[in-house]
């Protein structure tokens, strides 16, 4: 099943270089493709997020995604002085524990 959609999004990513003429062929990481899909998200920029969702696996955006909100929530905490988990909560809108 993954195979077949990463085949899809391969053939995807193909034909839209194909027609912006792009022969931008670089390899790029999943912290990379990570930072790229979650900023567009949070800039409701679909094409940029789909753009870096073929960068790499589902699984590898997926642990990279993982990563950048663990990291994300930590430095938040540090410079709030509060802990991990408050700062996740809120974060979420969620009461406090």
């Amino acid at each position: 099943m993954f195979d077949r959609l990463r085949e899809s999004w391969a053939g995807r990513a193909r034909a839209r270089r194909a027609e912006k003429g792009s022969r931008d062929e670089r390899t790029h990481n999943l912290f990379e493709a990570a930072a790229v899909h979650v900023a567009a998200s949070a800039e409701d920029d679909r094409d940029r997020m789909d753009e870096a969702a073929e960068w790499v696996s589902p699984e590898a955006l997926s642990f990279g995604v993982g990563e950048l909100a663990r990291r994300a929530v930590i430095a938040l905490a540090r410079e709030r002085g509060e802990s991990p988990q408050a700062v996740a909560r809120a974060l979420l809108g969620l009461p406090p524990a």
